[in-house]
């Protein structure tokens, strides 16, 4: 296929669009992040990139706590409304009817209507340009209990995840398929044993 060569750009797609949540209990704190991922896994570590301008930015410097809080389709509103809006004019949660309660391990706040939020200490600050990386150890994940199954799987199709991909969101949905798949050996079907 013929492609058109562009100069480089940030069009990495699609992307979590996260709520981190920062500050303290006592006025906390949303920031809508879609620069983040995963860095390591044993320990596990991630990043958010936020720019020094933005109200966050010194909470999260200051504390050097944040919460990651994964999006659902269902609060999409909230999560675009966090994204523009400053939390040095307003209360992020209430504006927008999320409700924040202390994360058990740093008891910053983390947003009760996400399914999964990572609790994260930050190890180290890169300062890249626009924005500064804050490198994280993840300490703790809570998950919500209707997620889990009866075994203690994990099961995130259950609560309708966001996507963000060049200024839009999704909602993601098909199963393609699950890590390893392309390789798995197919099962034998069982034979019925030899009648004697």
């Amino acid at each position: 296929m013929a492609k058109i060569s562009w100069k480089g750009g940030a069009l990495l797609a699609p992307l979590p669009p996260v709520l981190v949540s920062c500050g303290g209990m006592d006025r906390p704190n949303l920031i809508t992040v879609a620069w983040t991922g995963i860095l390591n896994t044993i320990p596990p570590k991630t990043y958010i990139s936020v720019r020094p301008e933005r109200y966050s930015y010194p909470l999260i410097r200051e504390s050097g706590a944040f919460v990651i809080n994964l999006s659902t389709a269902s609060m999409i509103r909230a999560v675009d409304f966090c994204g523009v809006r400053s939390g040095r004019q307003m209360d992020k949660f209430a504006a927008t009817g999320l409700h924040a309660e202390p994360s058990p391990l740093l008891g910053c706040p983390m947003v009760a209507e996400s399914p999964l939020a990572l609790e994260c200490r930050v190890t180290q600050q890169i300062e890249l340009g626009s924005h500064t990386m804050f490198l994280a150890d993840i300490l703790g994940v809570q998950v919500e209990e209707s997620l889990l199954d009866r075994e203690g799987k994990l099961h995130l199709d259950r609560c309708g995840l966001a996507a963000f991909a060049h200024g839009e969101y999704f909602k993601l949905g098909e199963k393609l398929g699950s890590f390893g798949f392309s390789v798995r050996k197919k099962k034998k079907p069982r034979r019925p044993p030899k009648k004697r």
